[in-house]
């Protein structure tokens, strides 16, 4: 092979090797098991994938895009086994790009080949995939066919293996059982409560006694008539009142600007305002370290529990992503704030819903 195309290989080799060990490397911001965690919610949980396997998969996947990124780099079988390898699995993720740009669209949602650290739509994915295909293909088509026996094979399954091996030791799976801790206790936070006058306020209801002939007036509460039939909202088990009145439920992560953001707003928000619904916080066990930083930047406490991250996004809800918030009234969910995107939380809008009487709000 002549010096040009020789050049042109290692330049291809060395943009490959990049886009791989990134890609691999960015899947583990900003920490090995929330990122991986957060990828097997949201990408291999729509696709079929069971609470069992996916975590699995999850990090031999990973392993193999890191152990490649190497590999391309190496002249072992380059050109039988570690090129074509390279270019199948570029063929499946841009396949599976497809059918989801198809069903979906691919102009908005991050596809997760570079995690959160850069997000990248289905489409702009499927695009860099074609091209790196071709300059793989260019590639087969400038590198020698060597004979490649003495080739050490041994080469390829040690850095494949050790690649995967690595990955769960930065990220062990932990058992699905343990992941519903919960860490803090419901009281962990005083927090006044003023009761709404409708909660108290009697009507006189006119009885006919066809013997006396006579009307008497009998108090009776007006919950049926001023606020929505009790619900269960399933969060009973975080906190047991959850379900009786006013309550503004968050799902927040300790380390998030955009909740941190949020928390504050809404203090703001309950300090000017009369029976505000009463705050509590779901935080995700992600640098729960963080969460007298998170209350001392919001101005206040709040009542919360943690748990861990893969249930955290189930709580959170299929498709959603932080801040969360939600308006609970006896169970009953009226609005639903999340990311920060089109449904991000308004705390103008959310001021104008909890200050409306239950007859004009529509469930």
């Amino acid at each position: 092979m002549n010096t040009s195309k020789n050049n042109i290989a290692w330049g291809i080799r060395i943009v490959i090797s990049f886009l791989f060990l990134l890609s691999a490397v960015a899947k583990l911001y900003p920490s090995p098991y929330f990122a991986i965690s957060t990828f097997e919610v949201k990408q291999l949980y729509p696709m079929g994938f069971s609470e069992g396997f996916a975590p699995y998969f999850s990090r031999v996947l990973i392993g193999i895009e890191l152990a490649l990124g190497f590999l391309i780099l190496q002249k072992n079988f380059l050109r039988s086994i570690i090129v074509p390898a390279t270019i199948l699995l570029l063929f499946v993720f841009t396949a599976h790009l497809t059918i989801e740009t198809i069903q979906n669209g691919g102009n908005s949602g991050n596809c997760g080949c570079f995690g959160s650290l850069l997000p990248m739509t289905p489409i702009e994915a499927i695009l860099k995939n074609v091209a790196a295909m071709g300059l793989l293909v260019w590639l087969l088509m400038i590198v020698p066919k060597n004979n490649e026996k003495g080739h050490n094979f041994w080469m390829l399954t040690t850095v494949t293996l050790a690649s995967i091996l690595a990955l769960f030791m930065l990220a062990p799976i932990q058992p699905l059982e343990s992941q519903f801790t919960v860490s803090e206790p419901e009281e962990s936070v005083n927090d006044t409560v003023v009761a709404s006058p409708i909660d108290t306020v009697a009507t006189q209801v006119i009885v006919k006694d066809t013997v006396k002939k006579t009307t008497e007036v009998k108090p009776e509460i007006k919950a049926e008539l001023n606020e929505p039939t009790k619900h269960k909202s399933g969060y009973a088990q975080y906190f047991s009142h959850i379900d009786k009145g006013r309550k503004t439920l968050c799902f927040f992560v300790p380390g998030c600007d955009h909740c941190r953001d949020a928390a504050k707003e809404l203090t703001e928000l309950r300090k000017k305002t009369k029976d505000f619904p009463e705050i509590s916080i779901i935080f995700m066990n992600e640098e729960a370290d963080l969460i007298p930083n998170f209350f001392k930047y919001a101005g206040a406490e709040y009542p919360y529990k943690i748990i861990e991250v893969i249930p955290f996004w189930k709580v959170l809800g299929s498709g959603k992503d932080t801040p969360g918030v939600k308006y609970l009234w006896n169970g009953n969910e009226y609005k639903y704030y999340w990311g920060i995107t089109d449904n991000k939380f308004d705390v103008i809008d959310f001021e104008k819903l909890i200050n409306k009487p239950y007859s004009e709000l529509k469930k």
